[in-house]
Formats: C-alpha cells, structure tokens, sequence
C-alpha cells in the first residue's frame, strides 16, 4: 500500500522542509489541496527538493480553469518533476464556482468527464503530435499552433484522479480517469458496497479493469503518542465528522449506516444560528459513528487498523488529521504500511 502525506505549509523554507522530509520519511507521495492557496505553486518547491517523491493535487478545483489553462499548468510540472505529478481534480459546488470564481456551473458529472476528456485530447495534441479537434458540450479546443505548443512531457501526460462522494462523479472517474480520490467522508462500507462497484461500471465501460486504475482515500486517522494528545485528536476527528454530516452532498454515505435522520440533524445545525451550533453538532457524533468514518487507535495499531479495515479496497492512504501533530508519531506508522 502507497502512502502520502498532505502539504500542510506554504512558506517556500518550509514547502523545502516538508517535502525534504516526507521523502526522507519514506512517503511516496505529497499531496496539495486547493482552499486558502494555490495548489500548484508549492508542488514545483517540492519537486525540486526530492528525487523520488511523487507530487499532486488533492484537489484543484476543475471547474475554475478552463481545461487549456490547466492542461499548461499539469504538462510543465509533470516536466519540471520528471514525471512524477498527478493531477487531482474536483468539481467543487455550485455557489463557490458561481459566486466565487464567476465560472459556469451545469451537470458536473457531465462536465467533469468531458474536461477530463479534453485535457487527455490538449496532451495528446502536445506529447503525441495529434491535431486538437476537441469538441463537446461545455468545452471546445480546435486551435494549437506550434508557437503554442510544448515539447513532451517528461514521462508522458500526467495520471488524472477525480474526487467523487456520489455515485455519478464515482462512475466518471472510472470511465475516464487513472485513480479516485476518496473523500475522507466515506466508510469502509460505502467504499466497498457503492464506491468500488461504481467504479468498476465505469472502468467496463472503458474497456479497463481495476488493475488500470488506482483508488486513493484520505483517512480521517485520530491517533496521538500522549493521552492528551489522543483526546485532541478525537475531539478534532469528531468536530471534522460532524461539519462533513451536515452537507447534503453527503447525506448518502449516512443513510448508508441508517444514519440519514443525524444527516437532517447536523444540516439543521449548521444553518442555524445558535452560537454554540458546532459544539452541538460535534456532540452529536457518538462513538459509533466516529469509529466508523475514522481510525481511531493508539500508533502502534494504526497500521493494523488501516490494513484490516482498507487493504482489499484502497491502493494508497493519506491521513485526515484534523487536529495538530507530530511528524514523529507517524513515521513508524508509514513504514508498517508500506511493508505490506
């Protein structure tokens, strides 16, 4: 099993450090995420600072760029890392791509398939000297003059994931996409009985099998060296568990469990205007649940854990901590995972 780390920096000393370190560590990849920063920015640091490292986005946010302008961004530092970059995608939802990038919103299954598609048409066009004539729904791409066209990547176009809950986006990526990128809101359960098989109608429909593509989870992972630091990392796994619950997009991964009427509770909550909602919703989530969505043991069995619970459905893990931690209780915890 791969195991990747999150870039949780963005100073250039300390993107260096981070990604000096993970490498040294025994990761096999680094990953960025698209919320208060560029992702891609700091993925060239880190490229350039490691030999062996992959490097990648979990996520960019598709749907803000135009397939063109990303298909730039993910060819060059596909060249600048020698061929270590993937390019993780997401859709994002329909109020921030309609009112904070002012970019169109429509069918984003659809859509997200159709980019995919394109940017596969733009690398081919650019690696393989076919002539761009793409043309779809949402986007079109039929002019590429050698001025504006890059020498090959290193190592080819760069593997494409997509970000999916439900079962639609599930589907795409399987029929267009080399990996899925699994929300840290989703169980053991869902990942086997709707994500894997929906995955496996698009990969058919593909003409691939699952041997063609690779499934990636973000695992919400409550663990600590000190029981102080153990019940930090509960209460924020906790808090994460509930403000995840009570978005709609989501509510099928709880009815799952027979929990969809705690769905309809937190949704409650979170528009509300109680100040103290988020206290209550993490209330909320008993034991149960938060057993269920995240791994919550001492380091010495998370390894264990993982590998129980994800080894027959995941091919790489990458820890959810939504609390503050030490890199040192997670080096021992990488190795484990990696032997197996």
């Amino acid at each position: 099993m791969k195991v990747d780390g999150k870039l949780n920096v963005w100073s250039t000393t300390e993107v260096v450090e981070e990604a000096r370190h993970h490498e040294k560590a025994g990761y096999d990849g680094l990953w960025a995420s698209e919320s208060k920063h560029d992702p891609f920015l700091p993925l060239m640091l880190a490229a350039e600072h490691t030999d062996r490292l992959e490097v990648g986005t979990a996520i960019a946010v598709a749907f803000a760029r135009s397939p063109m302008q990303l298909a730039y961004t993910a060819h060059d530092l596909q060249t600048y890392s020698g061929g270590r970059f993937s390019l993780g995608l997401g859709s994002q939802i329909k109020p921030h791509i309609e009112r904070r990038f002012a970019m169109p919103w429509s069918r984003p299954a659809a859509r997200m398939r159709e980019y995919v598609s394109a940017l596969r048409a733009i690398w081919a066009a650019w690696n393989e000297g076919e002539r761009l004539d793409f043309r779809g729904d949402f986007y079109s791409h039929t002019l590429m003059s050698p001025f504006f066209s890059p020498p090959p990547a290193t190592g080819g176009a760069p593997k494409v994931f997509v970000a999916a809950v439900g079962e639609a986006m599930t589907r795409v990526a399987g029929e267009v996409a080399d990996g899925l990128l699994a929300h840290g809101f989703t169980t053991e359960r869902y990942l086997r009985e709707v994500t894997l098989p929906t995955v496996e109608s698009g990969l058919a429909s593909s003409g691939r099998t699952r041997a063609d593509f690779s499934v990636s989870h973000l695992l919400l992972t409550a663990t600590g060296g000190t029981e102080e630091e153990m019940a930090r990392a509960i209460d924020g796994t906790r808090a994460q568990v509930a403000f995840y619950g009570s978005t709609p997009a989501y509510r099928g991964v709880l009815e799952l469990h027979g929990w969809g009427e705690l769905g309809d509770e937190l949704h409650a909550l979170s528009t509300s205007r109680r100040e103290d909602k988020w206290e209550a919703m993490t209330r909320l989530v008993d034991d149960e649940v938060l057993g269920t969505f995240a791994v919550v043991a001492e380091p010495d069995r998370v390894a264990g854990e993982i590998r129980r619970r994800y080894g027959a459905l995941v091919d790489r893990v990458s820890f959810y901590t939504a609390y503050e931690t030490r890199a040192e209780v997670w080096e021992p915890i990488v190795a484990e995972l990696r032997e197996s």
